[in-house]
């Protein structure tokens, strides 16, 4: 396998694209997926990341996400790394791995892991049963305080192990893994583009993003300004895009539990910019008749503003 190409590619940004289901909500719609993943890579975009938390990951089925991985293997082929979720249990982990593996994918990333009941030493062994399952590239996903920096440095040794998601808020605890885990993996900063700087800094190579899938330009530009260490560039390029990325934060009207706003801000984003975005599927909601007056006009301040102008602000 190709480890080193796709280290390459993670250092840049990964796109983390959404799933683009009827109007119903009830099938996929593959046709559009495809256009959506080419309108990325048509625009620089190098990793592709089908079937993650953006993805709906938990709202599909297995051979709904097998059916997924494979249209943007078909339509980006090897233009581009792709990555494709995993989790659940040990069993259904595998089994996507080998599935993606045949329909053509370069890696997996493997879910940060949801069951109610775990111990580190048995988190441990999922991993590692996990890893040692397949030849793909694999990317370790933590969203929370379950996947520990003992577990992180443990799994990170593994050759097929090419690269850490960190998606906690949390620079000084990504500080200390990326200076005490002494292992040849690529580090991304999984909390998208409000604190890339932040994160570069502290040694994160590349990022994740939801709303590059529709402006991805801008979001391309700041890794550019990350890469080149053009810091005043890359904050006003993080300034102008940081309304859009607050709002998928929030919790939306009528609920207290945290970033439902996420996935159907990055979809009505899609639509914005003409592509299709299409429902979410519950548990989540669309968004509020507000939320979506106010992500029209982030976008606009986003598409309006040309990179000459963002850096001399």
């Amino acid at each position: 396998m190709q480890y080193q190409r796709i280290k390459s590619d993670l250092r840049g940004v990964a796109f983390t694209n959404p799933t683009p289901f009827d109007e119903h909500g009830e099938e996929i719609r593959h046709d559009a997926l495809a256009d959506n993943v080419r309108h990325v890579v048509d625009a620089g975009g190098r990793v592709v990341i089908p079937c993650g938390n953006t993805g709906e990951y938990y709202s599909l089925t297995d051979d709904e996400r097998i059916a997924v991985v494979e249209t943007v293997v078909e339509a980006i082929g090897d233009e581009a790394t792709i990555v494709g979720g995993v989790g659940g249990s040990t069993k259904t982990a595998i089994e996507l791995a080998a599935a993606y593996e045949d329909v053509g994918a370069d890696a997996i990333m493997i879910m940060n892991p949801g069951h109610t009941y775990q111990h580190q030493v048995g988190l441990i062994e999922y991993y590692r049963k996990i890893v040692e399952s397949t030849d793909l590239g694999v990317i370790l996903y933590k969203r929370g305080p379950e996947v520990t920096l003992d577990l992180l440095a443990e799994i990170a040794d593994y050759e097929n192990v090419v690269g850490m998601k960190y998606a906690v808020n949390d620079v000084k605890g990504f500080s200390e893994a990326v200076s005490t885990i002494d292992s040849d993996v690529v580090w991304s900063n999984g909390i998208a583009e409000r604190f890339a700087p932040a994160f570069a800094i502290e040694g994160a190579e590349g990022f994740t993003t939801g709303i590059g899938n529709f402006v991805p330009e801008q979001v391309l530009a700041l890794m550019d300004a990350l890469k080149a260490e053009e810091w005043d560039r890359a904050r006003a390029l993080r300034d102008l895009i940081r309304p859009y990325e607050n709002l998928r934060e929030e919790s939306g009207e009528g609920n207290d539990l945290s970033a439902a706003n996420n996935v159907p801000a990055v979809k009505h984003g899609m639509e914005l910019a003409g592509l299709y975005g299409g429902p979410v599927r519950e548990p989540i909601v669309e968004l509020s008749d507000a939320d979506r007056r106010r992500s029209e006009e982030y976008y606009e301040r986003i598409t309006t503003a040309t990179d000459e102008h963002v850096t001399a602000e």
